[in-house]
């Protein structure tokens, strides 16, 4: 047998506040309604919880024993309810986010920051994969969301959110600084020792395509984890390395790095936000996808706020 729990609701109150009018106060009811209701609860457990009295409603020994129960009932409720609150308002809550090293360290870390400081109490998982790894993740239901370098293929179970243009270029130290200083064609770059990021990666894809659209075959002297091995590999003149321009702007503007400008310039691409279609994103991570999409393009140079 299970009563309506607005019955225990109004039992509550009136066992509280020791008459049915107060509780009727309380609940914003007529004193009718609770009296009525008070009378469906007793009825359905089959005894009298309330004993009437020119003072108001005291309580018989079945209420009594029935009080605490109601009473950590509705408290669980209460803070239930106060929970969910919090969430919504942002005060609580967590984000599972997958995102390669590159995008993480210099993309989502300063918007992170940000999010961060505003938000305090939720939490944050980062899980770090290459692209085709986070999509994985992401349909497997263990990351709410992705940052990822685009293209990717078309996928109807996919929103992909585009939030950050990149532009991929050579960069070289001071061993090969003569190959910064007038354009160079593709075939000659190939020529030389080059550093990419190992395969599997979006961002080796869209360069391996690049190269085989001007149909100019090339093999790499070295293939490397992240774009920050590949710049601190070409700083010590182990080669020529393919990295974001966006984010070797520190090496390029002290003269530790001298971007190598190529006669077929590499056309810009995409890096964003990938979220399930058909899976609604809590309050904190669709509050963290507004933030991307309002600094869109903004990198750690820039000014970051909520």
């Amino acid at each position: 047998m299970y009563a309506d729990l607005d019955l225990y609701r109004v039992f509550h109150a009136v066992a509280r506040a020791g008459s049915v009018s107060a509780a009727a106060r309380e609940l914003y009811v007529s004193q009718p309604a609770v009296t009525q209701s008070v009378r469906k609860l007793e009825d359905q457990l089959g005894v009298a919880l309330f004993q009437r009295t020119p003072r108001g409603m005291r309580l018989t020994p079945e209420g009594q024993t029935l009080l605490p129960y109601v009473d950590s009932a509705c408290g669980f409720i209460d803070a239930a309810e106060r929970k969910i609150a919090e969430t919504r308002s942002l005060h609580d809550g967590e984000i599972a986010i997958g995102a390669g090293d590159t995008l993480c360290k210099h993309y989502l870390i300063p918007h992170l920051k940000v999010f961060h400081e505003a938000y305090p109490r939720v939490r944050i998982h980062v899980t770090n994969r290459m692209t085709p790894e986070t999509i994985a993740l992401l349909k497997a239901g263990k990351v709410d969301l992705g940052i990822v370098n685009l293209p990717i293929d078309e996928d109807r179970a996919l929103v992909v959110r585009e939030t950050l243009t990149v532009h991929d270029c050579f960069v070289a130290g001071e061993k090969h600084r003569e190959l910064s200083l007038a354009p160079v064609s593709l075939r000659d770059l190939a020529s030389c020792p080059v550093l990419l990021l190992e395969k599997g990666s979006n961002s080796r894809r869209f360069i391996d395509s690049f190269f085989k659209e001007k149909q100019v075959p090339f093999t790499p002297e070295i293939e490397l984890g992240s774009n920050d091995l590949l710049a601190e590999f070409a700083a010590v003149g182990l080669g020529v390395a393919c990295v974001v321009r966006e984010f070797v702007g520190p090496e390029l503007a002290s003269g530790r790095l001298f971007e190598v400008k190529l006669v077929d310039e590499i056309p810009a691409r995409k890096a964003g936000v990938v979220t399930l279609r058909d899976v609604p994103l809590s309050r904190a991570a669709r509050e963290f996808v507004r933030l991307l999409e309002r600094e869109r393009s903004v990198l750690p140079s820039g000014e970051l706020t909520l």
